[in-house]
C-alpha cells in the first residue's frame, strides 16, 4: 500500500511566492508517498498575454522547481506539480515531476490546450509519461486537466504500465465528474485528480474553478473527495498491484480482449 496526497487549493493569480508559500504550509504535515498538486498551481490560471505570463514560467532550476525538489527530498515522495514552462523562447502548460535522489524532473508539456490556453501556451510536444518507481513499486501516469476528454490518453498511460495516473486540473465544467470514474474503470487504475478552488476573474470574465478533487479506484468509485470549495488534502491509502490484472472474470481481459486491427477502421454509412 501506499499514500497518496491530492491537494486542493486556491492560488493568488500572478503570486508565485505565495502560493509556495501556501503549498509548504498545507503539506508540512502530511506523509505521502505520492503528492498531486493542481494545473498551474505556482501562478494562478487566467491569462490572456504572454507578457503578464513571462515572469511567472521557469526552466528546470528556477525558484518553483527548487521548491518542489527540496520537498521531494524531505519527504522521500514523487511529486506531481502543474506550472507554466520557458523553453527556448516559448510557453507551455506543464506538469513537472520530482524524485527524490533525481536532480532533473520529468516534464510533460499539454497537448489539448483548452478555451484561452491557446492565446499563451504552446501546444505539448512530449509523449505522455509514465514514472516508474522501484522504491515504492508504482507506475505514475501523467494526464493534464482537459486531456481527461480524451480517451486515447489515459488508455496509452496505462497501456504502457500506468497504474496511477495523476491529473492536476484546473477543471470548470461539470461532465468530468462522470468521466473521471469512467477512466478509472476502462483502464483498471487509479486516477487522481487535483483540481483547484476558487475563481478568478479577467477581462469581465470570471472562471469559477469547480473543486471536488478526487482519487478514484479501479472499479470508479471515489475513496476520496472534496467539497467543491477549501483548501485541503486529501490522502488515500491505494495498492498499485491491484491494477496489474486487468482481467474482471476467468474469461475476459480488459486488454487482452482489444481488436486494435480494427480501431483504425472508419465505417461509412450504407
Amino acid at each position: 500500500m501506499i499514500r497518496v496526497a491530492t491537494v486542493q487549493f486556491t492560488p493568488v493569480l500572478g503570486d508565485r511566492q505565495a502560493n509556495l508559500d501556501a503549498i509548504g504550509k498545507l503539506l508540512d504535515l502530511v506523509e505521502a508517498e505520492v503528492v498531486v498538486l493542481p494545473e498551474l498551481c505556482t501562478s494562478g490560471y487566467y491569462f490572456v498575454s504572454k507578457e503578464e505570463l513571462a515572469p511567472l514560467a521557469e526552466a528546470p532550476g528556477g525558484v518553483a522547481c527548487d521548491f518542489f525538489q527540496r520537498l521531494a527530498e524531505a519527504k522521500q515522495a514523487i511529486i506531481v506539480a502543474g506550472m507554466p514552462e520557458a523553453a527556448d523562447g516559448r510557453f507551455y502548460n506543464s506538469v513537472f515531476v520530482f524524485r527524490p535522489g533525481i536532480d532533473e524532473p520529468v516534464i510533460y508539456r499539454k497537448p489539448h490546450l483548452f478555451y484561452k490556453e491557446r492565446f499563451v501556451f504552446e501546444p505539448g510536444d512530449t509523449p505522455f509519461p509514465v514514472i516508474r518507481d522501484e522504491r515504492l513499486d508504482v507506475s505514475v501516469g501523467i494526464m493534464l486537466c482537459y486531456d481527461w476528454r480524451f480517451p486515447e490518453v489515459s488508455r496509452v498511460l496505462a497501456l504502457n504500465g500506468a497504474e496511477i495516473i495523476a491529473c492536476p486540473s484546473n477543471l470548470v465544467t461539470d461532465a468530468w465528474w462522470k468521466v473521471m470514474p469512467a477512466r478509472a474503470i476502462e483502464n483498471k487504475v487509479y486516477v487522481a485528480v487535483a483540481n483547484r478552488a476558487g475563481s478568478e476573474t479577467k477581462e469581465g470574465e470570471m472562471l469559477d474553478f469547480k473543486g471536488c478533487s478526487a482519487v478514484y479506484d479501479p472499479f470508479g468509485k471515489a475513496v476520496a473527495l472534496a467539497a467543491p470549495s477549501g483548501d485541503v488534502v486529501l490522502v488515500a491509502e491505494i495498492d498499485p498491484r491491484i491494477c496489474r490484472d486487468k482481467s474482471f472474470n476467468e474469461f475476459n481481459d480488459i486488454f487482452a480482449d482489444r481488436r486494435p486491427e480494427l480501431y483504425g477502421a472508419i465505417c461509412r454509412p450504407r
